[in-house]
């Protein structure tokens, strides 16, 4: 399913089925438990009216000591039971919500390329960690309790029609009025709860935009126009917690007026009857304890209802994520590839990011095993494009794309990628040391291996100079480094891959003519042997390659190598002779 296309709502049976019924043995534990202590809160009354109409007319003093003993080890078991729950359902929910947060991760990452094109990663981290959080409320101490509740409202009801049937029904009137109000309440709440989530995500969004580029913020002086961004989602999500809260308060107003009512109504009629003779003092203070006993947990119950309410937005959201299709849901994708030996064949590739606007048109390329092919063009001419489909981040409208003669959209994605190295223009660091970005793709690799790739990409070259060498910490996105130490980073890291087929896409522009001879030589290593497409902007880095396509509005206008181009003195030749007078 494709977002926004259809939302997801869950229902409370898939809810049952996936996530309350594997967990009904801790449940019913924890049901088991919270009948306990609140029968064991039904005590209090019942010894009250022991109290007042058995032990102070008597004046019996081990009545009294009885009295006490029973109040005191009910007391006792409610705290019991009230820890053990906790501990049990609380612990649970929360481990829950961290096996549901790598899924969801899991899912996200499965997801194609284009996906995360059109969401921003601030917003994905919010779905991923708050989304999920509401389940605490379906398996912690939330439903538990609710069912609990139920329970003891249901026999402190029967207790009260035992006592005074009369005075029961005149509270059953205000309560079952109470219920209808929650129901209506709960289900205008909802959607509020989806949209808090769909806000809170956008807000964190821009939010995380803005500290990662503060840099370009603030050389353009532009703080006052972020924070009146950020002042704007900010009143968004208040806007939207007033809705919720005055409907909470809605709910918590009515229960207070309504059950009010009862308890004043109760006072009159037990009263009176008292002063008839026909109702005790003790059967009257029990009467009033077992009604708290039984509108506790309703008024309760509104405010567990209103976070299951928002549990289940948050399933919602999460459910819409979890339902959309992954690169490996593919039903095609049944080959899987070992050796390879790279030979790379577009035929005819028709690529659109929107429907009827195709961004190439009926491409046609050979890449024998170790050849390097070279994109030229200018920006927006679709060589990125064509990189993007040889790394298999796209998938061709038309034609065919193949690897060793195999349909690339036929064969597991993760058997291709094994075998494929990327150095991307900007390409990416991860925050931590210089040596855990270079051992990215292969974690279990050698400081033999290690070092041979940062000598291949000349990073020693800049590390040696460092205290702490490859074990310098180098910030978020590798901010404590020059364009052309994060570019030697990331050629390093495609060197210690040892892919089959790489792709540099401008690999060499961040850095200096100094550092740029040095890359070359490091580059023409490892491109040995292997398929490599090359996306440039510098010809002169281009010279040696196999085949030279020139690309320009999705078709190519020119190939072949670098000398029969210049002969040809077309689109190639202006560009070369034009950065040559530069």
């Amino acid at each position: 399913m494709k977002e926004g296309n259809k939302k997801s709502k869950v229902s409370i049976a898939s809810v049952f089925k996936t996530i309350i019924w594997p967990r009904r043995k801790l449940l019913f534990l924890g049901l088991f438990l919270i009948v306990i202590s609140r029968m064991s809160g039904l005590v209090l009354p019942w010894q009250s009216k022991v109290l007042m109409d058995d032990v102070i007319t008597s004046k019996d003093v081990n009545k009294l000591y009885q009295v006490i003993m029973v109040v005191a080890g009910s007391i006792f078991i409610q705290a019991i039971t009230s820890f053990l729950l906790t501990r049990l359902l609380s612990v649970e929910a929360q481990h829950l919500i961290a096996q549901l947060r790598v899924r969801v991760q899991k899912k996200v990452l499965s997801l194609p390329v284009n996906f995360f094109d059109n969401h921003k990663s601030g917003e994905l981290v919010s779905r991923i960690m708050r989304d999920v959080e509401g389940v605490r409320n379906l398996v912690g101490t939330g439903l538990v309790q609710l069912i609990g509740g139920s329970i003891t409202a249901i026999v402190s009801l029967i207790l009260l029609i035992n006592i005074s049937p009369k005075m029961t029904a005149y509270v059953l009137i205000p309560v079952i009025i109470f219920g209808f109000i929650a129901m209506k309440a709960f289900g205008y709440i909802r959607p509020i709860f989806r949209e808090r989530g769909k806000i809170n995500a956008e807000v964190t969004g821009r939010l995380t935009e803005t500290l990662n580029g503060v840099r370009v913020i603030k050389g353009f002086n532009a703080e006052d126009q972020e924070t009146k961004s950020f002042e704007s989602g900010v009143d968004r999500l208040y806007q939207n917690i007033k809705k919720s809260l005055t409907t909470t308060a809605m709910v918590t107003s009515s229960a207070t007026l309504l059950l009010g009512l009862a308890s004043t109504g109760i006072m009159g009629m037990g009263g009176f009857m008292i002063m008839e003779n026909t109702m005790t003092f003790g059967d009257f203070l029990a009467f009033t304890l077992y009604l708290g006993f039984m509108i506790a947990p309703i008024v309760q119950m509104s405010n567990i209802g209103s976070q299951l309410t928002e549990g289940f937005a948050g399933l919602d959201r999460t459910e819409e994520l979890m339902n959309m299709v992954s690169e490996h849901d593919d039903e095609n994708r049944t080959i899987s590839l070992d050796d390879i030996t790279g030979d790379i064949k577009l035929d005819n590739v028709s690529f659109a990011y929107d429907d009827g606007k195709n961004v190439i048109e009926n491409i046609s390329i050979e890449a024998p095993s170790g050849s390097v092919t070279a994109l030229v063009g200018s920006s927006g001419s679709g060589k990125s494009t064509i990189a993007g489909l040889v790394a298999s981040f796209l998938t061709p409208k038309s034609g065919d794309l193949t690897i060793d003669g195999v349909d690339l959209k036929k064969v597991k994605l993760d058997s291709y990628r094994s075998n494929l190295g990327v150095v991307l223009q900007d390409d990416f660091l991860f925050e931590g040391t210089i040596k855990e970005n270079i051992l990215f793709p292969r974690p279990d690799a050698s400081d033999e291996e290690v070092m041979l790739a940062v000598e291949a990409a000349y990073v020693d070259e800049f590390t040696d100079r460092f205290e702490e060498g490859l074990e310098t910490v180098i910030g978020e996105r590798g901010v404590k480094l020059s364009g052309g130490q994060r570019q030697r980073i990331a050629i390093a890291r495609a060197i210690l891959a040892n892919p089959r087929i790489l792709i540099l896409d401008e690999a060499t522009s961040n850095l200096d003519t100094k550092s740029e001879g040095m890359i070359q030589k490091s580059l023409a290593k490892l491109m040995e042997g292997r398929t490599t497409f090359v996306i440039a902007h510098r010809l002169s880095t281009i010279r040696m390659a196999d085949q030279i396509l020139v690309v320009e509005h999705g078709e190519i206008v020119e190939r072949g190598n670098h000398d029969e181009l210049i002969k040809l003195e077309g689109k190639y030749f202006e560009l070369y002779t034009y950065q040559a007078r530069i």
